[in-house]
């Protein structure tokens, strides 16, 4: 690496926040309207400033080192304040938005984001919402695909998850702890109990989540993951386990709070069991958020506190 040199301009932390954002400098090239060797020069010139290796660069695009993941933090903060600072004393409209979410399939992290959007006053933004598996979670956050994560854990998953996330650079910070329901439709015979048990639930088909290629008990959505079940369905999206719910009288264990307007057909029901269900998101450990991140927790909490439920923290 070259010898380091002074300065950093903000056309570079732009090119650069694309470049991550594309995974190829060619593409971020055609995106901002940039000659292809003017980006690649403009990458060059950024590390030998900073006197350290920000990208790998192969023949399939390029991905972030360890360093550069930290560094696209940092550069999305500078180039998010600079906005506000002109949109504040320049008088210039509201800048294009931003914001990467990665979830469990929870119903209130659509809440938020569908507030959020109605509250932004951005005439341009591009916001994210994957809900996916829970080791792609955590690597989306790592690798800043999603600046924040949405997932669970309890005391059966709580060593290898916090584990994980240490290894990761990254934090778990409690939202709220839920007691276990099922989620089922509102025609299945045990919506109108008060409650259920395990052994009401032997009959009944069990939906799950998949998680692919990390199919461990650890990493599954649902608690209890480790109970056999003589009837089990898993699917990959959320939609999916709906309709089963409606078809098959199915249920899957979750928090107990669903959307009336997302999901109008199906009840959650409190499961009689000694567990709790801790919710939290993710970061990285030394990355402070984007104001939008911000924006995006705030409407998590008044979405999560609307189901009287009590925040943590």
């Amino acid at each position: 690496m070259a010898k380091r040199s002074s300065g950093i301009t903000l056309q570079q932390l732009t090119y650069y926040i694309e470049v991550a954002a594309e995974g190829s400098i060619s593409a971020a090239a055609d995106l901002l309207y940039v000659a292809q060797p003017t980006m690649s020069a403009a990458m060059k010139d950024l590390e030998s400033r900073v006197g350290r290796d920000l990208l790998v660069r192969s023949a399939r695009g390029v991905t972030l080192t360890t360093d550069g993941v930290e560094f696209l933090g940092y550069a999305r903060q500078v180039v998010e304040q600079v906005a506000l600072l002109e949109q504040r004393y320049l008088g210039r409209p509201p800048s294009r938005r931003l914001l990467g979410v990665s979830t469990q399939h929870y119903s209130f992290a659509v809440d938020a984001m569908v507030r959020m959007v109605r509250a932004s006053d951005a005439d341009e933004y591009e916001f994210s919402l994957r809900e996916t598996r829970t080791w792609d979670i955590i690597e989306d956050v790592r690798t800043l695909r999603s600046e924040l994560g949405i997932l669970y854990r309890n005391d059966f998953n709580r060593n290898v998850i916090d584990k994980l996330l240490r290894d990761s650079g990254l934090a778990f910070r409690p939202l709220f702890i839920a007691e276990p329901h099922i989620f089922i439709s509102r025609k299945n015979p045990l919506a109108s109990r008060a409650h259920v048990t395990l052994d009401d639930l032997a009959e009944v088909p069990r939906l799950t989540f998949d998680q692919g290629a990390n199919n461990s008990f650890y990493f599954a959505e649902e608690i209890l993951s480790t109970l056999s079940s003589r009837r089990e369905i898993r699917v990959s999206d959320r939609a999916t386990i709906f309709n089963l719910m409606i078809g098959l009288d199915g249920y899957t264990i979750s928090t107990g709070i669903i959307s009336d307007d997302l999901d109008p057909e199906i009840v959650a029901i409190p499961l009689d069991v000694d567990e709790r269900i801790e919710i939290g998101w993710i970061g990285h450990s030394a990355i402070p958020l984007t104001e939008q991140a911000q924006r995006y927790l705030a409407e998590l909490r008044t979405v999560v506190a609307s189901f009287g439920v009590t925040l943590l923290g």
